[in-house]
C-alpha cells in the first residue's frame, strides 16, 4: 500500500494527516505505523497539542478490507494495531483534536471517539457499518461521542449520521467549511498550546481517570467478539460480498435465524 500519513510539527503543534488513497482504510502496518508515530508525538518536547486530520475523499474508513479477505488471519494485527492506535490517542496526555471531513468510518470512528475534541465540516458522517463486513468494534467509542440507543440504532441499522446530527448530540464541537477545517483546528491547537503544558497535561490525566469506565478495556472486550465474529460463515460472506461488490448472500448459513 502506498503511503498512509505523515506528519510535521510546528509552533508547537503536531499534525498527523491520513493520506490513503482511494479511502483512507490503512491496513495491519498502516495502523501499528499509526500509533507509533502517535506515540513518538506524544513524547515530543517540541509538541503541546496534536491534530489528526485527513486528505482526500473522507477521513477514515477503518481497516482494509481486501487485506483482510486475502489475510484473514491479519484480524488479530489489525485489532492490535487498532487498539494501540486509540490508546495512544486518548492516554497519551498532550490533547488531540480531530478534524474529520467525509465519512469517518470503523478506525476513524476509534480515532476520533478517543480524541480530545472534534472539529468537522459540514459534509461529515459517521457510520459504524461493521455488521454488514462481518465485524464488530468502535462501541465503546462511538458511546463515548454519542448516547446509547443512538450508538444501538446506529450498530444495527448501518446508516450514518451528519454533522448536523452529531453537533445536536454534542460529539462536535464546531461545525467548519471544509476550506477552513485545516486553520480551525490549527487555530483552536494554538490556544491551547500557549497554556501551562504541565497543567494541561494534569487536566487530560484528571478528566481520562473521571470517566465512566476503561475505554481500552471496554474495546477489548469488543474485539473478543470481533474474533469470534471471524469464525462465522456469515462474516466470511460479508467480506466475500464487499470485495465482490455484490449484495450478501446468508441463505444456508447459520446465522439468519437457523
Amino acid at each position: 500500500m502506498s503511503q498512509q500519513f505523515w506528519s510535521r510539527v510546528e509552533d508547537g503543534i503536531g499534525e498527523l494527516v491520513i493520506e490513503s488513497p482511494p479511502v483512507n482504510a490503512l491496513d495491519s502496518r498502516g495502523w501499528f505505523g499509526l500509533a507509533e508515530e502517535i506515540d513518538r508525538l506524544q513524547a515530543d518536547d517540541a509538541v503541546r497539542v496534536l491534530v489528526i486530520r485527513a486528505e482526500g475523499r473522507g477521513f477514515c474508513a477503518g481497516v482494509d478490507i481486501k487485506e483482510l479477505q486475502k489475510y484473514p488471519g491479519r484480524i488479530t494485527d489489525v485489532n492490535a494495531g487498532n487498539w494501540e492506535t486509540f490508546r495512544a490517542v486518548h492516554r497519551g496526555l498532550k490533547p488531540v483534536i480531530a478534524a474529520p471531513h467525509g465519512y469517518v468510518l470503523g478506525g476513524g470512528i476509534g480515532i476520533c471517539g478517543s480524541a480530545d475534541i472534534i472539529l468537522a465540516a459540514p459534509d461529515v458522517t459517521f457510520g459504524v457499518p461493521e455488521v454488514d463486513r462481518g465485524a464488530l468494534g468502535a462501541g465503546a467509542h462511538l458511546q463515548r461521542m454519542f448516547p446509547v440507543q443512538k450508538v444501538r440504532w446506529m450498530y444495527f441499522t448501518g446508516e450514518p449520521i451528519d454533522a448536523a446530527e452529531a453537533y445536536r448530540l454534542g460529539a462536535i464541537q464546531e461545525i467548519v467549511p471544509r476550506e477552513g477545517l485545516r486553520d480551525a483546528a490549527m487555530a483552536l491547537a494554538a490556544k491551547i498550546a500557549a497554556k501551562s503544558t504541565t497543567m494541561i497535561k494534569l487536566a487530560k490525566e484528571s478528566l481520562n481517570g473521571v470517566e465512566d469506565g476503561d475505554l481500552e478495556a471496554k474495546y477489548r472486550w469488543e474485539q473478543g467478539f470481533t474474533a469470534q465474529a471471524y469464525l462465522t460463515a456469515e462474516s466470511q460472506e460479508t467480506r466475500d460480498a464487499f470485495v465482490a461488490k455484490r449484495d450478501a448472500d446468508f441463505s444456508g448459513k447459520d446465522g439468519k435465524g437457523k
